[in-house]
């Protein structure tokens, strides 16, 4: 059935127009208990939800949504391995891959798949500790120094993310990410190592990834151009992938491929072989506690109730504020420079599974889908887009992500940020009334004219949603739950809306057209194209024909 058609969704839209009327302010003067009824914990992580435009009924209606929609049947086939990737016909088993060693079977086309899991995490830690200790040496004899991941999507921005945040506990590897097809980007990285000194780990399931492979193979003329021949390739070069045989023909050696599985798409793939720069960073410890993080939030959300659970109620309050309220955009910002990449890793994760105007039997969707995730590290964004969110005429809602104590010097720096964090989600939910603008005014001595003026413009409506999500460090164990959590409630989100989270047809698209149009920028004769884009190919034309 289409979620709009359910009565939850019906009575939500009812319950939307009865209580728009109420502010924020007026509902936690009336609710001393508020906090505690709406903020839930799980082993450090505190969510604090009661700073959305929300009731107790709200949420009883919420979780009655989530039932009709047949969320907990469709969690259950997932946890099981069933195909729940309808368009590709894949189960979906990123949960598996945080799974302990002694864990119940999960059988995919009747194999157990947890042993599988297993011996290639043990590989890649293995790999990743001989390049720490000096094992793995250089085709010199040197040891690696540097170790250059080459990736694109969820072969980038998941381990990229990980390894900054976990920056405090690096060891004695320098790791360095390239994904840019501007050479730019990895030139940069060049530059700065040594080709007897860095190995290079190349990050794409298919080995075919065009991005991907363009970079690689820079890096390899860059690697022989040094003086080294084509024998030296297998000392320098690793490849997280499914196909062997691509990455042996690049020179790599079998024992030096780490593969990738079909049943993980590659945004919740971090957790996997994938995570091998975040080995070589942070070693094989912190590593597993960031998988250990990532199983506690995966069996809190396979069993807490839905009122208690925190992925599922991030979720149901996004679906709320989207559906029933309006907003089409959501912002994250951590306050905390370490996961000042942990928006861009989200909006992959969520717009890329979630931005989708089919269900998945294929039928149109007949509601909004997939709200538009962007962020900032906080408190520079407060100098940014902070006035749209507290004075703009859309309401943003905004999850804030704080650790309560810092990693740098502990001066009263962390101290500040924190009390920027609670301030700005307290401003948003209160405001400020005109009257009380023009009483700080009046206060200022301004004469009463100029107070009329003022006040409008010194007012805030207030009255906007917020979540604060709490813990005490950024540890490899809380982030794994941070980064679950989220996974959780993209997969929640989609249920409700009955899309298939986990395909992406629409990325695919646009790199088909571009191998159309490579050769014509080269000089091949031109397919019919719109008018816009034979002329912006004519431009690329002149512009190399005058390049040297």
């Amino acid at each position: 059935m289409s979620p709009t058609t359910l009565p939850a969704w019906q009575a939500l839209a009812e319950h939307q127009r009865a209580t728009a009327h109420l502010h924020l302010r007026e509902r936690f003067a009336a609710e001393p208990d508020r906090f505690e009824r709406m903020h839930a914990e799980l082993n450090g992580l505190l969510l604090d939800y009661s700073k959305n435009r929300i009731g107790e009924d709200t949420l009883d209606l919420l979780c009655r949504l989530a039932d009709e929609s047949g969320a907990a049947e469709l969690r259950r086939q997932m946890y099981a391995g069933g195909k729940i990737n309808l368009s590709e016909h894949r189960a979906v088993l990123h949960t598996a891959l945080r799974l302990p060693e002694n864990a119940p079977p999960v059988f995919v086309d009747d194999i157990n798949i947890v042993p599988q899991v297993h011996a290639e995490l043990n590989r890649a830690l293995d790999f990743a500790e001989r390049l720490q200790n000096g094992t793995h040496l250089g085709c010199t004899g040197a040891p690696i120094r540097d170790v250059v991941n080459i990736g694109i999507g969820g072969s980038d921005l998941g381990p990229r993310m990980v390894a900054q945040a976990l920056a405090p506990y690096r060891q004695n590897l320098n790791v360095h990410f390239a994904a840019n097809l501007d050479s730019a980007d990895l030139d940069a990285i060049l530059r700065r190592v040594e080709p007897s000194t860095t190995l290079f780990i190349i990050a794409s399931k298919s080995f075919r990834t065009p991005e991907t492979l363009l970079n690689a193979q820079a890096a390899r003329r860059w690697f022989l151009q040094s003086g080294r021949n084509e024998a030296d390739i297998a000392q320098h070069f690793a490849a997280v992938s499914a196909n062997v045989e691509a990455a042996a023909a690049f020179g790599i050696a079998p024992q030096n491929v780490f593969a990738m599985f079909d049943w993980v798409g590659g945004r919740y793939s971090v957790w996997s072989a994938i995570g091998l720069p975040v080995m070589c960073a942070v070693g094989r410890e912190n590593f597993r506690e960031f998988l250990r993080g990532g199983h506690a939030m995966d069996e809190h959300f396979l069993h807490a109730p839905w009122r208690h659970n925190i992925p599922a109620l991030l979720a149901l309050i996004g679906i709320w504020q989207q559906n029933f309220c309006g907003s089409s955009s959501h912002i994250v910002i951590p306050y905390s420079h370490s996961l000042r990449r942990l928006p861009a890793h989200l909006q992959q994760l969520d717009m890329e599974s979630n931005g989708k105007n089919c269900r998945r039997d294929g039928s149109p969707a007949d509601c909004a889908t997939g709200a538009a995730i962007w962020g900032e590290a906080g408190v520079n964004c407060q100098h940014a887009f902070f006035q749209l969110i507290h004075q703009g005429t859309q309401v943003i809602p905004v999850d804030f992500i704080v650790p309560l104590l810092g990693e740098g010097t502990d001066d009263g720096r962390h101290r500040q940020l924190v009390a920027n964090a609670f301030a700005q989600a307290e401003a948003l939910m209160r405001g400020k009334r005109e009257a009380e603008a023009r009483a700080e005014l009046a206060h200022q001595g301004l004469p009463e004219n100029q107070q009329a003026a003022l006040a409008s413009q010194r007012s805030f409506s207030g009255n906007r949603p917020s979540n604060t999500i709490l813990v005490e460090r950024i540890t490899p164990y809380t982030l794994g739950m941070i980064l679950a959590m989220y996974e959780h409630k993209v997969f929640m989100q989609g249920t409700v809306w009955g899309i298939n989270s986990f395909d992406q047809w629409g990325v695919e698209y646009g790199k088909v057209l571009a191998q159309t149009i490579l050769p014509e920028l080269q000089g091949a004769p031109a397919a019919r194209h719109d008018a816009s884009t034979a002329a912006l190919i004519e431009r690329y034309r002149q512009a190399a024909a005058k390049q040297p």
